[in-house]
């Protein structure tokens, strides 16, 4: 039964992006429209990343003495100052690792 899910998530999965790249013609749509999906790629990215800083393994929220928002804070620094995309994440590993091994 769990093969079935798994299998039936994955063709949903793949028929949305494929149906919605292949089957939509964005120079139809309304300038607004397409100005505002133009976002949707940062908009969905903070929820990626915002579960892995801010929640434990157990889901609790931790916001004391978490390594993980010190190494986010510097890489937000460095990638703000640098504008460069190796620099914020090899920024942000480093002092993620100097936080949680040396100190």
């Amino acid at each position: 039964m769990i093969w079935v899910g798994m299998v039936a998530a994955g063709i949903l999965n793949f028929l949305s992006k494929f149906l919605s790249l292949n089957y939509f013609d964005a120079s139809k749509m309304n300038p607004i429209v397409r100005q505002i999906l133009a976002y949707v790629p940062s908009a969905i990215f903070p929820a990626i990343i915002f579960p892995a800083i801010f929640l434990s393994e157990t889901g609790n929220l931790d916001l004391e003495n978490n390594p993980k928002i010190y190494a986010s804070i510097v890489a937000i620094i460095i990638g703000v100052l640098s504008k460069n995309i190796i620099a914020t994440i090899i920024s942000g590993l480093v002092s993620y690792w100097f936080i949680i091994f040396v100190i």
